[in-house]
């Protein structure tokens, strides 16, 4: 192949491996260190340390890896491109500036602007952008509650124009978690603006890279398959001019570069087999995986379609309050115990009727012959902080000696937790008003191209074989299907994978949709879509509304649906025995 961009992500959220960007840059040749720190709850984190001190709002973490990294990136020439920025990514500027000068380096800092729309709310719709929620259709004028913040998705070309001016360190806002990834890219190779299939391409390594070891064997189901998982190493995309790419990691470090822990971060977190980003929409029914090598996954014939006209905007407003308290209980019984519990619990808190909403979550752990062990959450949330504050706590605390044996209380808080709640909506791109400020200067940024889609990109079919029959065996799901999942807003997706063609088809065959709500009595009554993605042998599921109005408002005990994948993976089903040998 040709000339390669080596770009390495050292963060996949707030709060991931600080000792990964010293990691990075000094474990092995990269070209530009990223760092992907913004998910939709961070950007309410960020909001209140901006309240409490106007010039925060940015992931303070990455200062402390800056300082860890400037010397060794200046003088090997890596560029950082982060989007630590937040909600003040001037700020964050400023402070990189000032490490730089007590380090005594010289560093070119330049950040992006543009996403933040809550000044813009009325004005905007006063133009006729209805600001409609995604999964309700309500538009933003009927919501009754102020709304906290309102950040568009920028894209990746105000990098890029960054990078043209010379940055050696370029920090934003709210991009989509794949621009710091495709813009290094677009930027080294030159692609255009309608440069579908390469953009495309970017937006795919973007993905694979963005939640850092998640794609060299963390999280992943057949982790046992795993070396060293206690220390992964993160994720390098080495990026070719024609959108190839190769997944690896540095040599010598911990975690697995395979097939299957990239299919299961592609599956990461998405919906339809078009994958929709501000710059292109890149089509996962096209993407091909081919291990290359020890730790190496080659990537290609990735195809794009032209960038959407609307760009997603995620919003958050005011919903009141929450708390939730956790019971153990052991020893026989537990379901009785647990109702025990439960019916006291809210007589001591004053009764149902003054929550918005109450959850009972009843988690099992033993045998289930002998129901060992159970662990009963009771969530409630509450338009005052009243109901879910003090008295909540003080519920748990009273029924001390008062009920179930064993009694024991293992998680409770004396304080409400105030909730945000998630408003996904589209806007106009042409709208935003992105720019570059580097060096005094502020330089707009053009809004993406978009055109009809003209050209038909062939739909992958179903690998080529019969399905497989014969005798089955009940045993989990699990044994012949990986499966990763994660929230989207109030949504959840879960996608599984499998390792043969045969056991492909088998999946394709019994995993409907009807099928998942069956085994997921949750979701029973639940709009649930699938997707086919034959390439990579992979069904994608959205759940729609199982996770209400999104992870702060949400009262399941896994409010971002990462524990869903494997109660599904654990369900016990009918397989073939010659998927088993």
């Amino acid at each position: 192949m040709t000339e390669s961009l080596r770009i390495a992500n050292c963060s996949g959220f707030y709060g991931d491996r600080i000792a990964a960007a010293k990691e990075m840059v000094e474990d092995g040749p990269i070209d530009f260190l990223t760092g992907d720190y913004l998910a939709e709850l961070t950007m309410m984190i960020l909001l209140k340390d901006k309240t409490r001190k106007e010039d925060l709002g940015y992931a303070r973490t990455f200062l402390r890896q800056l300082g860890e990294v400037a010397e060794t990136c200046a003088k090997k020439g890596i560029k950082i491109v982060v989007n630590a920025g937040g909600l003040n990514p001037s700020g964050l500027a400023q402070a990189s500036e000032n490490i730089y000068s007590e380090l005594g380096l010289q560093a070119r800092v330049a950040y992006t602007t543009g996403d933040d729309l809550l000044p813009r709310l009325d004005e905007l719709q006063d133009r006729g952008e209805a600001l409609a929620h995604l999964d309700k259709g309500i538009p933003l004028s009927e919501l009754g509650s102020p709304v906290l913040s309102a950040n568009a998705y920028l894209g990746a070309f105000g990098i890029v124009e960054a990078l043209n001016q010379g940055a050696d360190i370029v920090i934003c806002p709210r991009v989509t978690d794949a621009a710091v990834t495709l813009g290094p890219a677009a930027w080294k190779f030159g692609w255009a603006r309608d440069d579908w299939d390469q953009l495309a391409a970017g937006v795919v390594a973007g993905h694979i890279i963005e939640c850092g070891s998640q794609c060299t064997g963390g999280n992943y189901a057949f982790y046992n398959e795993v070396p060293d998982l206690s220390h992964p190493g993160f994720p390098i995309a080495e990026m070719y001019a024609d959108g190839s790419f190769v997944v690896t990691k540095h040599e010598g470090t911990g975690g697995l570069v395979s097939v299957g822990t990239v299919t299961a971060q592609l599956l990461y977190e998405i919906g339809s087999t078009r994958y929709a980003n501000p710059d292109v929409i890149s089509r996962f029914d096209t993407i091909q995986l081919e291990q290359e090598g020890p730790d190496r996954v080659l990537v290609s014939g990735i195809r794009g379609e032209p960038a959407p006209p609307t760009t997603k905007v995620c919003m958050n407003y005011e919903g009141g309050y929450k708390n939730s308290t956790t019971f153990a209980m052991t020893g026989p019984d537990v379901e009785a115990k647990a109702r025990v519990a439960e019916n006291a619990f809210w007589g001591y808190a004053g009764g149902k009727d003054q929550f918005i909403e109450t959850r009972s979550t009843l988690a099992h752990g033993g045998p289930a012959e002998t129901e060992a062990f159970g662990l009963l959450t009771l969530g409630a949330r509450a338009a005052e902080e009243g109901p879910v504050g003090r008295k909540f706590w003080n519920a748990g605390v009273e029924m001390g000696l008062a009920n179930y044996p064993g009694f024991k209380t293992v998680s409770s808080s004396r304080g409400a937790n105030q909730i945000t709640v998630y408003w996904p909506a589209l806007v106009s791109s042409d709208v935003i008003d992105e720019r570059v400020v580097f060096d005094g200067k502020e330089t707009p940024v053009a809004p993406p191209q978009t055109a009809p889609i003209t050209d038909d990109i062939p739909v992958p079919s179903a690998p080529a074989g019969k399905v497989p029959s014969g005798p089955t065996r009940n045993v989990p799901l699990g044994t012949v299907a990986g499966a990763r999942s994660g929230d989207k807003g109030g949504n959840a997706n879960v996608g599984f994978w499998t390792r043969s063609d045969e056991a492909y088809l088998w999946l394709e065959q019994f995993l409907t949709a009807d099928k998942l709500r069956e085994m997921y009595p949750e979701a029973a009554q639940m709009k649930v879509e699938r997707f086919e993605l034959p390439n990579i042998l992979s069904l994608n599921f959205v759940v729609h509304g199982l996770l209400g109005d999104g992870v702060s408002a949400s009262l399941r005990t896994d409010a971002q649906a990462k524990v869903l994948c494997e109660e599904l993976r654990r369900v016990v089903v009918p397989i073939p025995e010659s998927l088993l040998g």
